[in-house]
């Protein structure tokens, strides 16, 4: 269902289906990967992993009433996202892996403001960043988790390039959802998956 959803949105633009049919569609490819991770782990720190994934949904929604309520719960949710991070870091990290997570914090609030020239974005931009070095630094396989942590910071980016003075067109509106939903998928599979595993 949730593919099924992501799949869907495109071709809902431009058509009569515009609007809530949209909204509520958008928020069905990240809810169903809320529900799949709900029924597929146990516990209360996969709980929180669940409520990360519930809390990227109602961004997906309010961000099409509000880009601040939507950016709201987006902060929220990469909160909720380090939280449950930190409960798995890798006991060892190389000292390339270490300065790798501080220069990967500095750059997504420095290239956020970059792009969008808004202090807000910027502020927004940290719990982003935050997410990205936590999944990056945990247990969970970087070619899946971490990877799609760094295709949602790329996602954002996207975003705000168009909040600034830099031009990315037609990048944003080919790459925004696709990279996106890609890099949630990415996460909720292979955290499900190896939280599975280590139950096992």
């Amino acid at each position: 269902m949730s593919i099924a959803c992501a799949v869907a949105l495109p071709f809902l633009e431009g058509t009569a289906w515009e609007g809530l049919a949209s909204i509520l569609v958008k928020t069905g490819a990240v809810g169903f990967l809320a529900l799949y991770a709900a029924q597929r782990t146990r516990g209360l720190r996969a709980g929180l992993f669940v409520v990360a994934l519930a809390l990227g949904a109602t961004g997906d929604a309010l961000i099409e009433l509000s880009f601040v309520a939507g950016g709201a719960a987006f902060a929220a949710s990469h909160v909720a996202a380090i939280l449950f991070y930190r409960r798995y870091l890798r006991p060892e990290m190389s000292t390339v892996t270490s300065w790798a997570a501080v220069l990967l914090f500095l750059t997504v609030p420095i290239a956020s403001w970059l792009l969008s020239r808004d202090w807000a974005v910027a502020l927004y931009a940290i719990t982003l960043g935050g997410m990205a070095v936590a999944a990056w630094v945990s247990l969970f396989p970087r070619w899946r988790v971490g990877l799609g942590a760094l295709l949602f910071v790329l996602s954002d980016w996207l975003i705000f390039s168009r909040l600034g003075p830099v031009d990315l067109a037609p990048l944003p509106d080919l790459l925004i959802w696709p990279t996106y939903y890609v890099g949630q998928m990415l996460i909720a599979t292979g955290v499900v998956q190896t939280l599975r595993r280590f139950r096992r």
